[in-house]
């Protein structure tokens, strides 16, 4: 079978190594893709917003199924024409990609489902939303609406903080995305992702994963895309994802269906945990990045036969197999990131990092050159390592880290810290 992956950072390098070691993979062409995944499929310059475009490829290759990794193309309705089109397509359509692409729709959606999450206002201007933060006052949470490509969202910890940000979003600090406001209550609590594949009716959890947000050790600085992860979240207990399943997916899966927007793909759900009881923070439509770069590893079962099953509504009676092994991702990004960055510099030393014990590199902001492989983005690789127990994952991928030669990058210290730090502390 034919498979094309829509997308080109490390979600969709983790996604094509599993895809491509599928006995029933055929032709993989993976759309702009990277310098990494160029190493194991074709790489295709192709405007994945644009819907006729996609579809033109897709039908070209004779795909068997389209696998699309960013939210962008999701919200520009690229499922929705490869549907009416009769191609298998992992993925929402543009009504049920509202669950990441409106806050308020989400907020909406969790009310009328009874799902527990934050209490929450919308605003379309500042003066209403700057009255708010004055008569709710610190910490409080204040998010761009609309996507906001992980940016677009301000834990706001004074008063002043959570001022500025509604100043900065409505002065247009994230495009339209920042054309309304949604203000959240602050929660406390441990945060854990759980991903969800769904096919419409059945929900089948993934590995739990945990992440690191904020740009510098002791999650101090600006909050990112992601700055590592690790797998499975000590936090996110079969206890807690037996609940979150009843309490948060299921219900928010039914009332989808109900509003004739049945959701088909991966749900990424965002839990701040506190007490063993699961609340929502935010849903994504997709893999989170870095988080799929330490669950997909983990996966024994056949990840092309299950994204297919998925797409085609056929999860139901699927139980799936995983590694015992932890996994743990080090991002290396390049330095000023998630401000201004350079990009263009040399990396060297990638092949030594991957033939380390346990570690697999997967690129996300990288190009090929006739130099070598430069840096070409914010969050540039994903340093994985697998290992026996998640301190033997770290050690491995810290090394990977220790064996690449690129002075622009830089990277967080302390991942998984929230899981071992408790363990060093016994001694």
């Amino acid at each position: 079978m034919d498979v094309l992956i829509l997308g080109g950072g490390g979600r969709e390098h983790a996604l094509a190594v599993g895809i491509a070691a599928s006995p029933d993979c055929g032709c993989l062409v993976v759309a702009p893709g990277n310098a990494g995944i160029a190493g194991i499929a074709i790489c295709r310059p192709l405007d994945i917003t644009d819907p006729a475009a996609v579809l033109a490829t897709a039908q070209e290759m004779a795909a068997g199924l389209v696998v699309v990794g960013p939210e962008a193309p999701l919200a520009a309705g690229v499922v929705d024409v490869l549907i009416e089109a009769g191609i298998p397509v992992l993925g929402p359509t543009a009504a049920a990609a509202e669950l990441e692409c409106s806050k308020s729709f989400t907020k909406e959606i969790c009310d009328a489902a009874g799902a527990p999450t934050a209490a929450w206002a919308r605003f379309e201007a500042a003066a209403p939303a700057r009255d708010y933060v004055r008569a709710t006052g610190a910490p409080i949470v204040v998010k761009a609406d609309g996507l906001a490509a992980g940016k677009g969202v301000v834990v706001a910890m004074t008063e002043a903080e959570a001022l500025e940000a509604v100043d900065a979003m409505f002065a247009g600090a994230h495009g339209e995305a920042g054309t309304s406001v949604v203000i959240e209550e602050f929660m406390a609590g441990e945060e854990a992702s759980l991903f969800v594949l769904c096919d419409g009716q059945t929900a089948l959890p993934l590995a739990s994963a945990q992440d690191h947000k904020r740009a510098f050790d002791g999650d101090e600085g600006p909050n990112t895309g992601g700055m590592g992860a690790y797998s499975p979240a000590p936090v996110l207990s079969s206890a807690v994802e037996a609940a979150a399943m009843d309490r948060i997916i299921r219900p928010v899966l039914a009332e989808m269906a109900a509003r004739g927007m049945p959701f088909r793909g991966i749900l990424y759900a965002g839990l701040m945990i506190a007490d063993g009881a699961p609340r929502l923070v935010e849903f994504n439509v997709r893999f989170g990045d870095p988080e799929a770069q330490v669950v997909l590893p983990r996966l024994r079962s056949d990840l092309l036969a299950l994204l297919l099953a998925a797409a085609e509504g056929r999860l139901a009676g699927i139980e799936l197999d995983w590694h015992e092994d932890a996994a743990l991702t080090i991002v290396l990004a390049a330095k000023g990131y998630p401000g201004s960055y350079r990009k263009g510099e040399p990396i060297e030393g990638l092949e030594a990092a991957g033939r380390l014990p346990g570690v697999q590199i997967f690129h996300a902001g990288t190009a090929l050159t006739e130099a070598g492989v430069v840096s070409a983005g914010g969050r540039v690789l994903g340093v994985t390592a697998l290992g026996p127990s998640l301190a033997e994952a770290r050690s491995r991928a810290y090394a990977g880290v220790a064996a690449i030669d690129w002075p622009g990058g830089f990277c967080r210290s302390d991942i998984g810290w929230r899981a071992l730090t408790p363990v060093v502390d016994k001694g």
